[in-house]
């Protein structure tokens, strides 16, 4: 069972469509995984389409109908606007013009898509779609897919752990968003399942630890820090392999 989901702030901003490409893909991954993200995001996105479409409508119900006077004003405004020669969108028309094209011939595709790493099969949803042709890079029993987000210091990965395989203890200098694709995995906090979405900072420490292998979605805007062992050594390149 999912324990860990997306702030209800994220799930509105992925509906309103200004989340960064990196958030974007963890929150309509986990959206595929978990059915009360997807059907919350649905609501959501219905909401935001309507407001953009409606704005006065929209306005007027968060008033609940109460505000007379700015109802009077914008249909003075809008005869204003009308006696100047400025044409005023008719938002039926326009949808009229739109319903009257010819229907589209390229269906999405949102059926799973297959990863391989390592000789290990994994389904993953199908946002991932056009990030996966990139190369893995393999270090010992960690294996990482970065994607190219094109958002300064962030960074996004698929990230995979061979079974009984571990990231050494470490903290974080900025966020660390985890999403569980497959597989499972625990650390000092808790055991995690597919779906499950963990944003982590500088005041957490953990050794994630997988049994069987897992595959994660991550997300980090500055590198890990370790703070235990040999990969310490590792932290006066930290800005090279995170």
């Amino acid at each position: 069972m999912i324990k860990h989901h997306p702030q209800h702030e994220l799930l509105v901003s992925h509906a309103n469509g200004v989340l960064p490409l990196s958030m974007a893909i963890a929150v309509s991954a986990h959206c595929a995984l978990c059915e009360t993200c997807r059907e919350q995001l649905a609501l959501l996105t219905e909401q935001a389409a309507n407001s953009a479409l409606n704005p006065d409508g929209a306005h007027a119900h968060a008033a609940n109908h109460t505000d007379q006077e700015s109802i009077h004003t914008a249909h003075i405004e809008a005869e204003n606007t009308q006696a100047t020669n400025v044409p005023v969108m008719d938002i039926d028309a326009m949808l009229a013009q739109i319903m009257a094209k010819p229907a589209a011939t390229d269906v999405p595709n949102n059926a799973p898509l297959d990863v391989q790493v390592k000789q290990q099969h994994y389904t993953v949803p199908s946002v991932f779609r056009q990030h996966l042709a990139r190369p893995w890079q393999i270090l010992g029993k960690v294996s990482r897919m970065r994607f190219d987000v094109d958002e300064m210091n962030t960074r996004a990965s698929l990230l995979h752990i061979d079974a009984q395989g571990e990231i050494p203890q470490h903290t974080h200098k900025g966020y660390e968003l985890t999403l569980l694709l497959a597989g499972a995995f625990s650390d000092l906090n808790g055991d995690y399942v597919p779906g499950d979405f963990i944003v982590l900072d500088s005041q957490h420490h953990h050794s994630p630890k997988t049994v069987d292998g897992c595959l994660c979605y991550t997300v980090l805007d500055a590198p890990l820090h370790f703070t235990k062992g040999l990969s310490k050594l590792l932290n006066p390149i930290g800005e090279l392999i995170y």
